[in-house]
Formats: C-alpha cells, sequence, structure tokens
C-alpha cells in the first residue's frame, strides 16, 4: 500500500509535523517524516478516534494520548477511507446500518417486548402448578371473613345451581358472599363466589346461572391466573401468597381480561347453559337491564361485574340468538330453591352484616 501526507501533533510538544502515514500490516501503521529524520510509534487502526471535520480539515486523535491527533487537508484518500473510523452522528450502531432502518428495528424491537408483555401471560399462567394456584385462591377467600353465606335450603339450592351449570365440578367451589354489589368473582384455583347484590338484582334464577355459566369460562381457561401474571407480574409466583393475599384479591377485583377472554367465557355460558336446558333469554335479558344501570355511594367505589366485563349490544345478541325455539327449557331452580337462594344471606345469623371494602 502507498504512503500518504498528512499532518500530527504527537501531544508531546506544539510540534506540527508534515509526515507520511505508513502502513505496516492490516491493522497497524506508524507515521514517518523523513526531512527531521523522525518515526513515530506502531499505532493500531482500531484505536483512532474521530476528532471532526472543519474547514475542509478531517482529524484524528488517538485513544488514551491527549493531543495526539493527525488529519488531511482535505477528504480522506479513498485507500484509507475504510480503515480510517467513522464520524458518529447518531451513535455506532445507528450510523452503522442507517438511521431509518435502525429507526425500524427499533421499532420492531418495541412491537415484540409489548406483544411479548400481552402474550406471555397466556403461556406462562398454565405452567403454574394447580397447588400455588389453589393455595392462592384458598387465601383469597379467607380474606372474605364472615360473609361467606350459608344455610341449609341456601346451600341445597347453590348445590343444585351448580348441578345444573357445572355438572363436571370443573369449579373447586361456589359460595354466596354478603356484599351489595351486582358483581361475582372467579379466583385462583377454580373459586367462585357469587355477590348477595347479583343475586337480589337478578329476576330470575336463569340470569344467575347465564353469569354463573361465564364465569365457569373462566375458570376453564385459567383466566384469572393470566390476568394476575399480566397484572401484578412475577410477584404473584415469588411474593408469596398468605402475606399478599388482600393485594391479590383487589387485583381480581380489578381484573379486565380482555375481549378475547370475555368472548371465550360467554361461549362457554352458552354451551353450559344448552347442555342444562337453560334458556340464554334470561342472561340476555339481565344484561339488556343491568347493563346502563349505575350503582351509587359505597358500592360505587367496588368494581362491579358489569365494569370489569364490559357490555355491549353484540354480546347481549350473542345470548339471545342461542335461543332455540325448539329446545325445551326449564328454569335452574325451582320457586323454591329461587326462594331459598336470595333468603340465604338474609336468613343466616352467623354472617357479618356490615361490608366495606377492606379487602
Amino acid at each position: 500500500m502507498e504512503d500518504f501526507r498528512l499532518w500530527h501533533y504527537d501531544g508531546e510538544s506544539a510540534i506540527r509535523r508534515d509526515v507520511l502515514l505508513v502502513p505496516e500490516d492490516d491493522a497497524h501503521f506508524h507515521l514517518d517524516e523523513p526531512e527531521r529524520a523522525w518515526r513515530g510509534a506502531t499505532v493500531a487502526w482500531a484505536e483512532l478516534t474521530v476528532i471532526g471535520a472543519q474547514g475542509g480539515r478531517h482529524a484524528y486523535g488517538l485513544r488514551d494520548r491527549p493531543g495526539w491527533r493527525m488529519g488531511f487537508a482535505g477528504e480522506p484518500p479513498p485507500a484509507l477511507a475504510a480503515r480510517l473510523p467513522r464520524a458518529e452522528r447518531y451513535g455506532r450502531w445507528i450510523d452503522r446500518f442507517g438511521l431509518w432502518p435502525a429507526a425500524g428495528a427499533f421499532a420492531l424491537v418495541a412491537a415484540l417486548v409489548v406483544w411479548g408483555a400481552l402474550e406471555a401471560p397466556g403461556v406462562i399462567a398454565p405452567m403454574i402448578p394447580r397447588s400455588w394456584e389453589n393455595r392462592m385462591g384458598d387465601a383469597m377467600v379467607g380474606d372474605f371473613g364472615g360473609r361467606i353465606c350459608s344455610t341449609p335450603a341456601g346451600d341445597a339450592a347453590l348445590a343444585a345451581l351448580v348441578e345444573r351449570i357445572d355438572p363436571e365440578g370443573e369449579a373447586r367451589s361456589l359460595v354466596l358472599a354478603n356484599i351489595p354489589v351486582v358483581n361475582a368473582v372467579t379466583l385462583p384455583g377454580g373459586r367462585i363466589i357469587l355477590f348477595d347484590g347479583l343475586v337480589q338484582q337478578a329476576a330470575s334464577p336463569d340470569e344467575v346461572a347465564g353469569v354463573l355459566g361465564h364465569e365457569l369460562g373462566h375458570v376453564r381457561h385459567r383466566d384469572t391466573m393470566t390476568g394476575l401474571v399480566r397484572q401484578l407480574g412475577l410477584s404473584v409466583l415469588l411474593g408469596g401468597f398468605s402475606g399478599n393475599a388482600g393485594n391479590y384479591l383487589n387485583g381480581v377485583l380489578a381484573l379486565s381480561y380482555g375481549r378475547k377472554a370475555e368472548s371465550a367465557a360467554d361461549t362457554v355460558a352458552i354451551d353450559q347453559m344448552r347442555a342444562a336446558a337453560i334458556s340464554p333469554a334470561g342472561a340476555a335479558a339481565f344484561f339488556e337491564r343491568m347493563g346502563g344501570k349505575g350503582e351509587s355511594g359505597g358500592v360505587a367505589r367496588a368494581a362491579t361485574w358489569f365494569s370489569s366485563h364490559p357490555l355491549s349490544t353484540d354480546r347481549r345478541k350473542l345470548f339471545a340468538a342461542a335461543v332455540s325455539k325448539d329446545a325445551h327449557y326449564r328454569p335452574a331452580l325451582d320457586a323454591a330453591q329461587w326462594r331459598a337462594l336470595r333468603a340465604t344471606c338474609a336468613s343466616d345469623p352467623s354472617v357479618e352484616k356490615s361490608w366495606d371494602m377492606r379487602f
């Protein structure tokens, strides 16, 4: 390779030298000033840094040697351009690929991160051992304290409703809580809790059956664990159960499963009602009646079934369309069972009658 003439300061003196750049091999060069019989030390190409370009002067420095510099009066010779470092306009990696390709790559990575945050919980949740999930749900149920209602007749009615909607026993338990909110929640471990406010607002047991079938869909698909992993992250797995049960319960009450999960749960509800010969018309009427109904006072502080399960005309139409004119439906509960279920919390002398949102 030919020699190249350039200017140079060695960083030790103020002498400006007109030197020749003499390549030694692919990785090194040295500077030579024949007129003064001066020869500089061997320098690695990789140690060069860009100082800048100004007024047609292109200057380069040397790492760990302040004041050392060399440069060209004009553009660097093409034969050297590939060996010399390039000025970093946006950053080393961005300059290497170009601004717009780098921006596209960053956008793709960001999209993958967002996608992973949304989709990863659906992959992780099924991998959580059932025993862990059951322990978490058991701890949350304990947080309801004395609010769980139980009477012989009410328990029998609730068991009859479960037998119709969940004959395979997919849910580990179904209980009624003395909480005056139109709500039903699915806890981890297949535990479903109906709030008495929902039972009191329902006009028939078929309406409660529709809500129960929907919550059974969340049990079947482990939507609660997926939602908790998405909302609370690894703390669900690593934070322990007993000490954080209240926080996890608040997380469950505030969960929004997403359109896909809600639609899948609706499908399960309709399938279970069809298999049990319960008319979906009651559920459609319940959604129609309650969808635009607001809550007030202390009840508004709680997450209602309708705020966490978005109602739409399409969802109501889905249940209405599932009604078959040729089917022979029978009520989810008979009149006596329905009266017993609705009277459970009022008739249970051991249940706490007061309610707040401590959990």
